[in-house]
């Protein structure tokens, strides 16, 4: 339709007002409007927008976090997720991991998956959300300071929800 690519814009413009204050720019760890935009151009990536209240954004303006995932074959991969640090401490970025469980799952994917490195505090979320570690990659990462940091990749199976 006419509408999509509006809506598009607003959508990457909330998505990129989120990452650029979640993401500290020491880990390197935000992308660019590019990335995200030509990741969205594939049918099997999925972006959710949420506002203050966790609840679904129809537009991108009240969104307050995200997640960006790729779904492929029974697989979902958790490409992203950021909670603007003024709403954090609220709950939603385990709403998020709950919503994308159910919908991965509805998707058909029985296994959801995340990587990040070896040192973010959201470790924890993950681990209270049945993520277990199951791979690592040395120095995958490296700071804005050139230091190396490893990646740890995670998985949930979906079969119990």
């Amino acid at each position: 339709s006419q509408m999509m690519p509006m809506l598009r814009s607003e959508e990457l413009d909330a998505v990129m007002r989120i990452m650029e204050c979640a993401f500290d720019p020491y880990w390197r760890e935000a992308w660019t409007r590019a990335q995200i935009a030509q990741s969205l151009a594939f049918p099997s990536t999925h972006l959710v927008l949420v506002g203050p209240d966790a609840a679904l954004c129809e537009a991108g303006e009240a969104a307050v976090a995200f997640t960006l995932s790729r779904h492929v074959m029974d697989e979902e991969e958790l490409l992203l997720i950021a909670v603007d640090p003024a709403y954090r401490g609220r709950g939603i970025g385990a709403q998020l991991l709950d919503r994308l469980g159910r919908q991965s799952a509805a998707r058909g994917a029985t296994r959801l998956f995340l990587e990040m490195r070896a040192n973010n505090p959201a470790e924890s979320l993950y681990r209270r959300h049945g993520f277990e570690q199951i791979g690592r990659r040395p120095d995958y990462y490296r700071s804005l300071s050139g230091e190396r940091i490893d990646a740890i990749t995670f998985a949930r199976n979906l079969d119990h929800l």
